[in-house]
């Protein structure tokens, strides 16, 4: 899906109907929908990585896709690196990379491309995974080169040349989940050393997928009512390019 040596397509590819990537889907829109509103010229980077960017075709806006694996990608999309982006300078109103950066190295690689393809500005929307100490084996087989506290998204983002306008964790309601997950993969043998080529999702009976998109609601309102959550294994942000009007 991205930049990772070794990983190929987003685990999505295999199973878009899993929990998380519906719940995403819902959580980004409710957190960073607001930042989207009046931009026209979108460019989603790491489009085939399930459905959490399909609340930005609202029929206004052109809309472009690319990812490093073409699996997934529409007719239209286009194949290619978040580190070397083939469109011209100030080419879009708005990008979106919603897990992305994390396979990417280096971080400012990717930040200083999508700040050249944005015009001056314009709105950046990121999703990242949370916590350096919640890494195992799952990010590794995921290409993953690091994961991320709120500060440190968003002191990346004011490195590269934006200034943040919302940035909040997300998943928070499911979070005690979360660790038990992790902790449980960290007692376990490490079962991945290196990156694959598309990662197999953990395994979820119908009953605990219903309970679990149930919980996130919860989070859903919250953002939707401007509250920031103080913790939870996503990190969302909304940015704008400095140098232009806002």
């Amino acid at each position: 899906m991205t930049d990772a040596g070794g990983h190929g397509g987003s685990p999505s590819i295999a199973q878009p109907d899993y929990w998380w990537y519906l719940a995403r889907t819902d959580l980004l829109h409710a957190a960073l929908s607001t930042y989207a509103e009046g931009r026209t010229t979108v460019l989603d980077i790491g489009s085939a990585d399930g459905p959490s960017a399909g609340w930005l075709h609202d029929g206004t806006r052109h809309l472009a896709s690319l990812d490093i694996d073409p699996r997934g990608l529409g007719r239209n999309g286009v194949c290619g690196s978040a580190l070397s982006l083939p469109f011209a300078d100030s080419s879009f109103d708005m990008v979106s990379a919603f897990d992305v950066i994390e396979h990417c190295d280096p971080e400012a690689d990717a930040l200083a491309e999508v700040a050249r393809v944005l015009q001056p500005g314009g709105t950046f929307l990121m999703a990242v995974p949370a916590y350096q100490w919640a890494w195992t084996d799952f990010d590794v087989a995921n290409g993953h080169f690091r994961r991320y506290t709120k500060r440190q998204a968003v002191s990346a983002l004011e490195r590269a040349g934006f200034r943040v306008e919302r940035a909040t964790y997300g998943f928070t309601s499911v979070f005690p989940g979360f660790l038990a997950e992790r902790l449980a993969r960290l007692l376990k043998e490490r079962k991945h050393t290196s990156a694959v080529d598309v990662v197999e999702v953990p395994r979820v009976p119908r009953a605990l997928h219903h309970a679990l998109l149930a919980a996130t609601k919860v989070d859903e309102s919250l953002l939707r009512r401007r509250v920031d959550l103080p913790f939870g294994s996503s990190v969302f942000v909304a940015a704008t390019k400095v140098g232009g009007p806002a």
